[in-house]
C-alpha cells in the first residue's frame, strides 16, 4: 500500500528498485514537477545528450536533519568573518546556472538547458528558490532547491570562491529553521554532505516524513519578506 496519494504520472516510489529508478519519459513542466517532488520523485538524467527523461526515488534517501546540522569550526569563523553578503531569490537565474558551469562541470553537468529552463520556470512560479553569496559585488557561490509546503528539496550547489557553497548551505538550513521546515531532502549521502551531518533513511521512512511536511502551511520568504 502506498504511503502517498496517488500520482497523477508516477508509479508508486515504493515499486521502484533499490536504485530508485522510477521511469523514463514525460515531461519537465511545472505539474509533472511538482507532482513528482510530492511523491517522493526527482529527475536526473543520466546522459546530456537529448534522451527521455530519467525519473528516481533511491532507496536509501539522504537527508539533512535540520536539527543536527553541523557546522564545521573553520566554516563558522569564514560565516562570521563578514567576508561573504547573502541573499535569497536575487538571482535564481545565475545560481542554477553557475551549478551548470563553476569548476569542471561544464561538460559534466546533468543540468542540461532543458533543466535549467524547466526549474527557472518553476521559480517563476514561485516553487523554487536560491541563497546567492557574494563577494565585492560578484556572485561566487550558492544552492537552489524546490520548496513545497514543509519539504525544502536541496538540488545542487556551487562555488567561485572557496566555501561560498558552504556558506549557502548554512544560510538555508538556518532560513528553514527559522521559518518553521521539517525535511531538507539531499537526495544522496556524499563525504562532502557527510561532514554537515547529512544521514541516508529508508525510502519507506523518507515517504513518511514527506506525507508529514506537506501538511505544514510553511513557505520560504525571499529578502524583502522576512
Amino acid at each position: 500500500m502506498s504511503i502517498l496519494p496517488p500520482s497523477r504520472f508516477f508509479p508508486p516510489a515504493e515499486e521502484a528498485g533499490a536504485e530508485g529508478l522510477v521511469g523514463f519519459g514525460g515531461e519537465l513542466g511545472p505539474e509533472w514537477l511538482l507532482d513528482a517532488y510530492r511523491h517522493g520523485i526527482f529527475p536526473w538524467p543520466i546522459t546530456d545528450v537529448e534522451a527521455p527523461i530519467a525519473w528516481w526515488s533511491p532507496d536509501p534517501r539522504a537527508v539533512i536533519e535540520l536539527d543536527g546540522f553541523h557546522v564545521p569550526r573553520r566554516l563558522g569563523r569564514t560565516c562570521r568573518h563578514g567576508q561573504f553578503q547573502v541573499s535569497r531569490d536575487r538571482d535564481f537565474p545565475g545560481v542554477i546556472r553557475g551549478c551548470a558551469t563553476a569548476g569542471d562541470r561544464r561538460r559534466g553537468t546533468w543540468l542540461t538547458d532543458e533543466m535549467i529552463a524547466a526549474y527557472i520556470r518553476l521559480h517563476e512560479l514561485g516553487h523554487a528558490h536560491s541563497v546567492e553569496v557574494w563577494q565585492q559585488g560578484r556572485l561566487v557561490g550558492g544552492t537552489y532547491g524546490v520548496s513545497i509546503a514543509g519539504l525544502f528539496a536541496a538540488e545542487s550547489k556551487f562555488y567561485r570562491s572557496r566555501d561560498a557553497s558552504k556558506v549557502a548551505l548554512v544560510h538555508l538550513v538556518e532560513h528553514l529553521r527559522g521559518r518553521g521546515y521539517s525535511l531538507l531532502d539531499i537526495q544522496q549521502h556524499t563525504p562532502h554532505t557527510a561532514q554537515f551531518g547529512a544521514i541516508e533513511i529508508p525510502r519507506a521512512r523518507y515517504l513518511r516524513r514527506l506525507a508529514a511536511a506537506l501538511s505544514q502551511p510553511v513557505t520560504f520568504a525571499a529578502d524583502d519578506s522576512g
